[in-house]
This record gives structure tokens, sequence and C-alpha cells, in this order.
């Protein structure tokens, strides 16, 4: 008979698991369940905010910041949240974390924040953030519930970014501000596409995104 010292202890789980299971959940929003590309969400704001790189950056920081935060919340309070109130709660929390991101890029940002304007606000309506706390936070732990966020936010931030790298680059010729084609091509009959500083070019931008997306990971619709 072996005697409690000889006995083995079980082993702990640990408190910030990362085995394959978790990392899909920060790396399928990424490409296989993106939000915007697979779920087609959070269009508006990709369309709107996607003229110049560094505007989506602010927007993907943003939202990344907000869904992240969020989730962990609402998960800490998913046992003491009363079904019939829930929404309700999401929404307090969603737009709380949504005002002091408002109030951070005033402060530090302050340009970028007069030029996002509205868009900031409307982060509070962007469907991934209530998809997410609904489907994922409400069900889920703090950590599991931090990574999700982080890994939706990326897959969004994603998009944004890619469009608005194709539409500053094709439609104004800059980068990041900083001008990339030359004053020579200019000279020798180059013209910028001005489709694509208007919505139309976004659209079409996205379309192409969505579809290679699609493509490459063999994703189709269900009837």
């Amino acid at each position: 008979m072996s005697s409690p010292a000889t006995e083995m202890a079980p082993e702990k789980a640990p408190l910030f698991p990362f085995d394959k299971k978790t990392r899909r959940i920060v790396t399928d929003p990424l490409s296989d369940n993106n939000p915007v590309t697979v779920q087609v969400l959070g269009i508006c704001s990709a369309l709107a905010v996607t003229v110049r790189v560094d505007k989506a950056l602010v927007m993907a920081a943003a939202v990344i910041a907000v869904v992240s935060l969020s989730n962990v919340v609402i998960s800490l309070l998913r046992n003491k949240i009363p079904p019939s109130i829930r929404i309700i709660v999401q929404l307090s929390v969603i737009a709380s974390l949504v005002i002091v991101v408002d109030q951070f890029l005033k402060a530090y940002m302050y340009g970028l924040s007069k030029e996002l304007s509205v868009f900031i606000g409307l982060i509070i309506t962007n469907c991934i953030l209530m998809g997410r706390a609904e489907a994922f936070a409400m069900a889920n732990p703090p950590w599991q519930s931090l990574l999700d966020g982080l890994g939706n936010g990326l897959g969004y931030g994603a998009v944004l970014v890619a469009i608005a790298i194709g539409r500053e680059l094709l439609g104004s010729g800059s980068l990041l501000g900083f001008q990339l084609v030359p004053e020579a091509a200019y000279a020798a009959g180059y013209v910028n596409m001005g489709l694509m500083v208007l919505p139309p070019g976004a659209f079409i931008l996205l379309g192409l995104l969505i579809w290679a997306q699609r493509s490459w990971t063999g994703y189709t619709e269900e009837a």
C-alpha cells in the first residue's frame, strides 16, 4: 500500500492554457472564420475608414481593444447576468469601453479622432462585438474569451488594413502619407484611380478580397 508521500499529486490545469484547441480560437478568425470575409460583419466601417492606412490602423486597434476587453468583462459577469437583460448588459459594457477608447483618441490622437469622428462611436453597433459577446463570452471563461476577442479583432483589422493599402496606394499614390508614385510618373501621364477614394472602390476591393479568401480556404455558403 503506497504512502501519501509517494502518491502522485494530480496535475493542475494551467491557468492560461494555450494548447492546440485554444490556439484555434485565435487563428480561426484570421482566415477560416474571418468576421468580415466569411461572416460578412463589420462591412460599414470596412468601407468608411479605409481611404487611408493610418485611419484603418486606428480603427482596427480600437475594435481589437473593445472586443477583447468586453469579452473578458462579459465572461466574468456571465453567471450573474439575468438572461432577460443580457443584451442590455452587453451593450452597456461595450458602450462604456467605446467611450474610454474615444476619449483616449481625443487626448492623444486628436487629428485622427476628428477624422474618424462618428465611426468610433459606431463601434457600439458593430455586429462583431455583440456577436462574440453573445455567442462566445457568455459561455466561456475569461482567458478563452480574451483570445476570441483578440482573434476576431485581428481578423477584422487585417481586412481593414489590406483594403486601406489598396485604396491609398491606387487612389492617392501614397502609403501612410509617404508618396510612393514618383513625380516623373505623373509627368509621363500616370493618373491615380479616383474610384479608389470613393465607396465603390472599397466595395470592389472588399469583393476581391472575399473571393480570394474563400477560394483559398474552399469556403462555400450552406444552402
